[in-house]
Formats: structure tokens, sequence, C-alpha cells
């Protein structure tokens, strides 16, 4: 019989659920965690296993699944969270995730993933940096706070190594992006916005590829800006968002601040919520979900920023 799997992925765990047989286990998300969920499906006549994108943490169990030959569907949040919704499941966690995913992947059409090469390496690139801006960060908030001098100047000396092993990284990414036709194009298209620079940019090609080929809604919540209903006690009545890609969602919040000041059209947006009274965060949200959903149709069109239509 057919069977369909759910994978709810988080930084340590892999929450596994079969629909079929209502069978659920956990994995390590891990190398040896993904070698034993590969051969407990490798047993079984699997139709499809759905994985809903966890911020890059489930690009190691994508491809250990991909290379076994097992079948892998990518799941929107956006669409999952509808489905929990016309299903009536409102509670949340792990294994009802893997439940939910695992229904969702038997009941809604998804596209197969396949693995791109290029974009594999670009988002180990741009994770790399990612993880050294971090490290920057956390430097120099410990030589601000320093009383000796002596380690005052060690944390400064760590820094220009961070911050020259940064510039050596985003010239390794440019050179990536620029030999691949492909994302060539994509990042001429994405930076003709005024407030997309190259870091923003590499970010959407390396962790968000499907941009262009999503709705709007879909594209908002990819990036986790999407509003939910959240009616509960005294929230009743307010939104939220949830869920998305943290990695791309920190680097789009910047950009959207640069396009708030520089970028006409979101300019003027920023101001119009701000005059009715909108608070300073959920101005913000709105700055970036409005930024992602140009960029999906500039992509999506092939236009640039002077002709494109959100």
């Amino acid at each position: 019989m057919a069977q369909h799997v759910g994978v709810d992925i988080s930084k340590e765990w892999l929450d596994v659920a079969i629909l079929e047989s209502g069978e659920a286990f956990r994995v390590g998300n891990d190398r040896a965690g993904r070698a034993e969920l590969v051969k407990r499906l490798k047993r079984r006549e699997v139709e499809a296993i759905g994985i809903e994108a966890s911020g890059g943490y489930e690009r190691g169990v994508i491809k250990a699944l991909l290379k076994a030959g097992l079948p892998v569907r990518r799941i929107n949040p956006y669409r999952l969270r509808r489905f929990a919704e016309a299903c009536g499941i409102r509670a949340k966690n792990d294994r009802i995730d893997a439940a939910l995913i695992a229904r969702f992947t038997a009941t809604m059409p998804a596209r197969p993933v396949e693995i791109d090469p290029v974009v594999e390496h670009l988002a180990e690139l741009v994770g790399a940096r990612h993880q050294l801006v971090e490290e920057l960060t956390r430097v120099r908030n410990q030589a601000e706070h320093a009383r000796d001098g002596e380690i005052r100047r060690l944390r400064r000396r760590q820094a220009r190594q961070l911050e020259a092993e940064i510039l050596r990284l985003e010239q390794r990414i440019a050179q990536t992006v620029a030999a691949d036709p492909r994302l060539a194009a994509k990042d001429r298209l994405l930076q003709s916005v005024k407030g997309v620079g190259p870091v923003f940019s590499h970010t959407l090609l390396a962790l968000m590829p499907e941009l262009g080929r999503l709705g709007r809604h879909q594209a908002a919540s990819l990036l986790g800006v999407a509003p939910f209903d959240h009616d509960s006690g005294k929230l009743k009545g307010q939104r939220a968002i949830w869920g998305g890609r943290q990695s791309v969602r920190d680097v789009a919040y910047m950009a959207a601040l640069v396009a708030a000041r520089h970028n006409p059209v979101l300019r003027a947006f920023h101001q119009r919520l701000t005059a009715k009274g909108k608070k300073a965060k959920v101005v913000a949200v709105a700055v970036m979900r409005k930024l992602i959903t140009i960029l999906n149709a500039i992509v999506r069109d092939g236009k640039p920023w002077q002709t494109a239509t959100a």
C-alpha cells in the first residue's frame, strides 16, 4: 500500500508520521538520524514524503532522502496552515505537525523537490556568512563591555579578522552568482529595486529559490511575514505572523529599513501606515511583506523594478 509521510523538522530532531499506518517516531537531525530515517522508509512503499521549509534545517534530510531515491515534496507553510484551519486542527506540537504534514501530502498536490547543486553551494556560502556576521556581533559586544584593556584589544583584533573573512566570503558569493547565468539574471532583477543590495539578493537566491514561482501570499508566508488570524482570549481580533525562513527574514528586515528610507514607493507606504498610528513593528513587517511581493513579481515577470508590477 502506498504510504504518505510527514516530517516535522527542528534543529535537533526529525519527527516523522506515516498517515496510513498511524506510526510516529523521532530521529536526530544529524547524519546518523537521517541514515536511520532513510533505512526505515526504504522498507516501505512510499508515495511521497512531505517536508515543511524550516529555515535551512531541512536541507540535510532532503539531500539524504533524494540520494536514496525517495520522493520528497516541499510543503508551503501558508498552504499548510490554511489546510490545518480547514481540518479544524488548532493544537500544535512536533508530533501533531508531522501528522498534519503527512495528511496534507496525501491530499494536496505539490511539486517534487529537485536539488540544484549551484544553489546548494550558494546556500552553504550564504549560511557561513550569516554565522560569521552573528559571531562578529557577539565579539563587538564583548569588546564594548570589556573592562580590561587587553581583552578589548583582543576582541577588536578578532572583529577585524571576522570582517576580513566576511569580505572574502562575500566575494566568493558574488563570484558564484556571476558565474551562473540564471542566478546572475535574477540578481540583476532583484537589485534593480532600491533598498535591495547584494546581501539580501544573494540570500534570496540561496535560501528562497522558489521566488518568482509563488503567489503573493505564498511568498509572504515563506518569508514569515504573512498575517494569520490569532483569535484567543485577549488576542481576539488581532493578527500574528509565524513560521517562515528566519535566516531570510533577518536580512529582509534590514533591507526593508533601507527601502523605507530610499525607495519612493516603500517610503510612501511606510509614511501612510505611520500616519495611521500603526506600531513601528507592524509597519516594519508590512514593508517587508510589500517588498517580498514586489520582488516575487519582478522575478516572475522577468522585468526590472521600473516596469514590474506587484
